[in-house]
Parts: structure tokens; C-alpha cells; sequence
């Protein structure tokens, strides 16, 4: 980069309704797989930083859990996080699904950000799914109308490659500096953390409805064998021995299943072989304990 080119270095969160793709879009934006991804609501649990570097830029994406009614002392934290983020940041995304009218959920979230002074871009995503595309423009005005955006921006997480319009709005509101972390850096989360992640995603994506959100996973040993080899030993906890069951499954079929998923995107991740050795245990009613959330990595 030129030395006299400016340089611009800040912190974007990305917020909205569960499962309106804020994790595609963080995903998409950097490049590569961090934040674990399932058509179940309320899959991020905790703030997840992804690092994005442009020729100008170097934009910290804060990917946060969606925003909801807490039904338990987990959701509690996870709103905490969500919220708490919109003062800490140089930019709002606040993410939208243009499939899905604007209802309390959305609300509630606008309500949040008329009290602080945070620039917002608002984020049409899921455009690629509109038959109508003159539906687009009535959700845009609709939107307008709620709040004064500092900008408004449709996208497709899943199918665009490339978001110049989204960066060059994101890079407007960065204050002028120096990049804070070094250029290949693209979480600030370690590998035992991601890897954990992924492996609740298999789950998540492999259970359905039977075990939506009483699962929590847990790294006990990460271990460099040689510069090829990794062995990652982790442990699945559930809320009730009948959800163990499901994990497992058949001889245990489906624990199997998972691991072989989620080991292909660990190896992604670090880039060499991975052995996957996946524990099943039950802790009931963890959601709702506080040793436990902190046991998990659940902490303010």
C-alpha cells in the first residue's frame, strides 16, 4: 500500500433477528468458514470475531448472537452479548431477511438502536430468494421509514462472492489508523474454540428438532502430534440421557456421522490431518447454571 493512501481500521457488528444469515454473511464477507452456520434460530452463542483486510481497510466483523425473548439464563447471555456490542462498535449491520415481513422481532432491535449513536447500515439479505423484485424497494421505503439508516445495502450471503458496495459503506464510518492485527489473522477466537463450534454445528444440523439448542460442546485435549497431525479430543453434553441416545445413535451411527463432518471442516480450518475422538455426557438443565455457561466458555 502506498504510504500515503489513508488507511481506515474499526469494528463492525452485525445484529438482527435469529437466522436472517448473519453468520453466511460474516462467512462470505472474509472468505473462509468461521462462524458456524444451521437453519436452526439462535445458532451463535457468543460475539465471534472475523477479521476482513482490504487495499484500505481492516474491518473486526462482530458476529453476534440473534436477538430474541431469552427463555433461559444461556438466552439471557446470548442477548447480553448482542446488545451490549452495539456500544462498543464503530458501525451496526443490522441484518434483515427480505423474504420475512417486518414484525416484533425487528421492532425491538430498532428500538435498541434509536438509543445509541452508532451509524447503522441496514442489510437486505436473501435478495437472491425474492420472485418479486419489486417487493425489494417496498421493504426498503418500509424500512426508511422506521429509522435513519447511514445506509441501505441488499445482498445475497449465500451467493454473492464479492460485497465491495457493503465494504465501501462499512470502510466510511472506520476512524483513520493502522491495522490492528496482523494480515493472515482472520479470527481472534483460538482453534480449540472454532473446532468446538463446528462440531455443535454437525450436531445442530444432524439432530433437527429433536435437540435444538441443549447442546454444548466442549475441547478436553488439542494436541499437535507433528506439524501434519492434530488430535482433538471433545466432549458433547446434553440436558437428558434420551438426548445422549440421539447423538450416538444406532451403533453409534450418527456420532459417527458427526465427527466425520466436522473433522473435514477442522482439517479445512488448520490445514493438515485431524483424528476426532467425540464423548457424549449428560448435565442437566446446563442452560440454566452458571458454573456450567462459565464451564462452556458462556462469559460476559
Amino acid at each position: 500500500m502506498d504510504k500515503n493512501t489513508k488507511h481506515f481500521a474499526g469494528f463492525a457488528a452485525m445484529v438482527g433477528r435469529p437466522n436472517v444469515g448473519k453468520s453466511t454473511l460474516t462467512n462470505s464477507l472474509i472468505g473462509e468458514k468461521i462462524a458456524i452456520m444451521s437453519d436452526r434460530p439462535q445458532t451463535t452463542r457468543n460475539k465471534i470475531m472475523c477479521i476482513l483486510n482490504t487495499d484500505n481497510a481492516q474491518i473486526m466483523f462482530l458476529d453476534t448472537p440473534g436477538i430474541h425473548k431469552p427463555q433461559h439464563k444461556l438466552g439471557q447471555f446470548m442477548v447480553r452479548q448482542a446488545e451490549g456490542t452495539l456500544q462498543e462498535v464503530d458501525v451496526v449491520l443490522f441484518v434483515v431477511d427480505a423474504t420475512e415481513k417486518r414484525g416484533a422481532g425487528e421492532e425491538y432491535i430498532l428500538e435498541l438502536l434509536r438509543k445509541v449513536k452508532t451509524p447503522v447500515i441496514l442489510v437486505v439479505n436473501k435478495i437472491d430468494k425474492l420472485e418479486d423484485k419489486q417487493k425489494l424497494f417496498r421493504i426498503i421505503e418500509d424500512y426508511s421509514k422506521q429509522y435513519k439508516f447511514a445506509a441501505i445495502v441488499p445482498v445475497s450471503a449465500l451467493k454473492d462472492t464479492e460485497f465491495p458496495g457493503l465494504v465501501e459503506e462499512i470502510t466510511k464510518h472506520l476512524p483513520e489508523g493502522p491495522a490492528y492485527f496482523p494480515d493472515d489473522m482472520i479470527t481472534d477466537q483460538p482453534e480449540r474454540v472454532i473446532a468446538a463450534e463446528m462440531i455443535r454445528e454437525k450436531v445442530l444440523r444432524m439432530t433437527r428438532d429433536e435437540i435444538p439448542h441443549s447442546v454444548a460442546v466442549k475441547v478436553d485435549e488439542f494436541k499437535e502430534r507433528d506439524d501434519e497431525n492434530v488430535y482433538i479430543r471433545a466432549t458433547i453434553f446434553v440436558e437428558r440421557e434420551s438426548q445422549k441416545g440421539i447423538v450416538i445413535g444406532a451403533k453409534g451411527s450418527l456420532l459417527k456421522k458427526i465427527g466425520q463432518q466436522a473433522r473435514a471442516d477442522i482439517e479445512n480450518l488448520l490445514y493438515c490431518k485431524v483424528f476426532l475422538d467425540l464423548w457424549v455426557k449428560v448435565k442437566p438443565d446446563w442452560r440454566n447454571k452458571d458454573k456450567a455457561l462459565k464451564q462452556f466458555g458462556y462469559r460476559e
